[in-house]
This record gives C-alpha cells, structure tokens and sequence, in this order.
C-alpha cells in the first residue's frame, strides 16, 4: 500500500506534502519537466497533478482537462470490478455509479486562451472514504472505497492514470482529437439534459472541437470555452 508509485518514461513522481495541484504549479513555475506528477495520497482521499508545457494556444491545450479524466476512467476501468461505472462532467466532475466522487481542476501560467503558456497543470482530488456514516443525507456524494473498489490502491491507480493518460496524449499528438472525442463522449455525463455554466443556463447539446460546451437555450447556441474553468493561481 506504501510503496513508491512509479511512471513510465517521460514522466516523473514526486510526493506532495499540501494540495497536488498547488504543488505542480509551483514546481512548473519554478521550470521543472512536463511530465512531472506530484500527488499526495492521504487515508481518506487521494490528489494528484500532471505538469503540460504547451506548445499550442490555451485554447486548444485545455484539452487535456477531459484528456486527463479518460486517462483516470480507463485506469479506474482497469482496476475497478466490472460493474463500476465511471463518468465524466464537462466541468471537471468525476461520477462513479452515477454520484459525485471528486473532480479535475485546472491552471495555467496565463489564462489568456491566445496565448501559448509556460505552463498548464491539471489536477484531480478523489474521496476514497466518506466523511461520515450518514451518506443517506447526500445520496449525489460518494467515495471510492464505498463503490465497491475498497482493493483499489491509491498508488497503483496513480501509476495507471499515469499510463493511460501517457497513451492518450500520444495519440492526441498523433491523431488529432478525434479518438479523444469519441471516448470521452461515452463517458459524458449530462449531455442532452439542462445545466448551468458561467451564468448561461440551457441544454448541453456538446462540445466542439477544443470540448468547449455548446449551451442551447431561447437565446440561441452558445459556446463556453473550457478555459472558463481554469482556477486562480494560489
């Protein structure tokens, strides 16, 4: 349960005593080598983040938001039993079997979606137990370990988000974000079905190329960018 996680090629580990995504950021401020993933794994929930140096406006590198929850999916699909279901909100939102479990989060050296960054960092925090007995008070809320995945160790999920999200940003190197967009559209959750987002209400018809949402309502179709979710810089 205790061993040290371990990456594969061009990735990099190192153990953060605070908040993962805060940590990433400092240590991509502070120049180190995309690839790094700072995590910090507690007894009760697990962080993790992952360091980008774009080389393609923020606009377009935001892709690796929902790039890193197919990467965290597909690891969760390969250690999970088989009838956990996994899901992914357009705003950073895990779900496992229907109910919130965590999210992704964000940041950016510059948030100006034009401009190439220095740096991008995206992070996730996952419950892995609930904070009390009383879940029946909040059936939309979950944790890992409540979902039948209590033999899913925190370190070796970490080395196979690690993996999978490897493989998926070569293939979106490789491949454009086509294969991206068709695995990440069955694992969506929430399209068709009213949402708000950025104070626009309406019906979450999609995404576009760069998986910024297309919101319909009375106004029209309406386009929110994901860079609207990046978080402020701590």
């Amino acid at each position: 349960m205790n061993h040290t996680p371990t990456f594969p090629p061009l990735m990099s580990g190192e153990a953060a005593t605070g908040p993962a995504l805060d940590h990433a950021a400092l240590r991509a401020a502070m120049g180190c080598d995309a690839g790094l993933i700072t995590y910090n794994l507690g007894a009760t929930e697990m962080q993790a983040a992952l360091v980008f140096a774009p080389e393609v406006p923020l606009a377009r590198a935001m892709s690796m938001l929902p790039l890193c929850g197919v990467g965290l999916q597909n690891a969760l699909g390969a250690l999970a039993p088989p009838e956990v279901a996994v899901h992914l909100e357009w705003q950073g939102g895990i779900r496992v079997n229907g109910a919130r479990c965590g999210a992704f989060k964000a940041l950016a050296a510059d948030n100006a979606p034009d401009a190439v960054p220095d740096w991008l960092v995206i992070g996730f925090t996952l419950p892995l137990v609930p904070p009390s007995d009383e879940m029946g008070k909040t059936p939309d809320q979950t944790a890992l370990f409540a979902e039948g995945c209590a033999d899913v160790s925190p370190p070796a999920l970490l080395e196979a988000w690690g993996r999978h999200t490897l493989h998926w940003i070569t293939r979106w190197e490789d491949d454009g974000t086509r294969p991206l967009h068709a695995e990440w559209r069955g694992l969506a959750h929430g399209i068709g079905e009213p949402t708000e987002i950025a104070g626009q209400s309406g019906t979450f018809l999609g995404v576009d190329e760069d998986f910024g949402m297309l919101l319909r309502n009375d106004d029209g179709t309406h386009l929110v960018p994901l860079t609207t979710l990046l978080e402020d810089l701590p």
